[in-house]
C-alpha cells in the first residue's frame, strides 16, 4: 500500500506542476489507520497528505457531483467500483470526460472503517476481526474500467459463490412471505437518507423526497412511507446501480439495501441484457431503462 501511496503522490505532484489539474481527489488519514476520509488536494503542497491503505473504501466518484457546475480540472483516484461511478456520471451528463484525469488502482478488497470504529467504540462485547468488507465479497469488477493512468497489475473478481443467491432465496418465497420480510427490514428505517447521499447514481438536483409542493411521499418513519421511499429509490436505480454497495455499508440500521438493487440488476440483465451498469464508457450511451427500442420486450402489456 505504501508503494501505491507514493505513486499516487508522484502522479498528483506531476499533474499540479504541469498545470493539468486544479484539484486532485484521493484520501487522507486523520488518526488511527482506519480513520480515512475523502481528501481534496488543491496544490502540490497538499499532496503529502494523500494516503492509500486498506480502509480507502469510500467511492470518490460521488464527490464529482460537487464540481459539476464548475470548470475545475479534476484528477482523482479510482478503484473498480469508483470507475463504474464515473461512467454513470458521464452517461448522465453530470460531468465532461475532458475535465477528468483518472488514476486507476486495481483493488484487492477494502476493509470497512465503520466496522473498525465499532470495534474501538467499546460497544461490541468482543473485538471482531476486521476482514474484507462484506460488500467487496460481491464485487464483479475490482479493476478500473476507465482511466488515464493505471497503477499496478489487474486483479481477478472478488465475488465469492453465486452472485444472486440471496435474491433467489427471496424469489422462492410466497408473496405473503416476501411482503412480511420487507415489512420487517424496512420498518427499522429512520429515513436519514444516508443511502441517497452516498449514491453516485442519485444525481438529481432536487430529489423527489425533498419536494414539498407537491409532497409526493410522507416523511414519517412508518412502514408505508418507508416502503414507498425504498421502492421509488430502487426503481430509480434500475439499470443504473453500479453495485458499489456504499448505500448498504453506511446504513446505520443495517438494512440489506443491495438485496433490492441486486434484484433489479438481475431483472434488467434478464430483460435487456446481457447488461452491467457502468462497465464501459461509450460516448452517447445510456443505461438500459433510459432509452427506448422497438424490439424491447412488452410481455407485461
Amino acid at each position: 500500500m505504501k508503494e501505491i501511496t507514493n505513486k499516487i503522490q508522484e502522479i498528483a505532484t506531476r499533474l499540479f506542476n504541469e498545470d493539468q489539474v486544479d484539484v486532485f481527489l484521493a484520501w487522507e488519514q486523520t488518526g488511527e489507520e482506519y480513520r480515512v476520509k475523502p481528501y481534496f488536494a488543491r496544490s502540490a503542497a497538499d499532496v503529502s497528505n494523500i494516503v492509500f491503505n486498506e480502509y480507502c473504501i469510500h467511492n470518490l466518484s460521488t464527490s464529482l457531483l460537487k464540481f459539476r457546475d464548475g470548470s475545475d480540472r479534476i484528477g482523482l483516484v479510482v478503484k473498480g467500483c469508483d470507475s463504474r461511478g464515473i461512467v454513470r456520471l458521464l452517461e448522465d451528463l453530470q460531468i465532461k470526460r475532458e475535465r477528468l484525469y483518472i488514476v486507476g488502482v486495481p483493488c484487492t478488497g477494502m476493509k470497512d472503517p465503520l466496522a473498525a470504529a465499532r470495534n474501538q467504540s467499546g460497544f461490541n462485547n468482543k473485538m471482531q476481526t476486521i476482514d474484507i468488507a462484506r460488500k467487496c465479497l460481491d464485487c464483479i469488477q475490482p479493476n478500473p474500467v476507465i482511466y488515464d493512468e493505471l497503477i499496478g497489475p489487474e486483479n481477478p473478481p472478488l465475488l465469492q459463490g453465486e452472485r444472486f443467491a440471496k435474491v433467489k432465496e427471496i424469489e422462492n418465497m410466497s408473496a405473503d412471505e416476501r411482503y412480511q420480510y420487507f415489512e420487517d427490514v424496512l420498518s427499522t428505517c429512520i429515513r436519514c437518507y444516508a443511502c441517497r447521499q452516498v449514491c453516485v447514481a442519485c444525481d438529481c438536483r432536487t430529489c423527489i423526497f425533498d419536494e414539498m409542493k407537491p409532497q409526493w411521499v410522507g416523511r414519517e418513519t412508518n412502514v408505508t412511507d418507508n416502503m414507498m421511499y425504498h421502492i421509488v429509490r430502487a426503481s430509480h436505480m434500475a439499470g443504473r446501480c453500479i453495485e458499489c454497495g456504499e448505500c448498504e455499508r453506511v446504513c446505520p440500521v443495517n438494512i440489506p439495501l443491495m438485496l433490492i438493487n441486486q434484484k433489479l440488476i438481475k431483472d434488467v440483465n434478464d430483460l435487456f441484457g446481457p447488461y452491467e451498469a457502468g462497465m464501459q464508457y461509450v460516448e452517447g450511451a445510456k443505461p438500459a431503462l433510459s432509452r427506448y427500442d422497438e424490439k424491447d420486450p412488452d410481455d407485461f402489456l
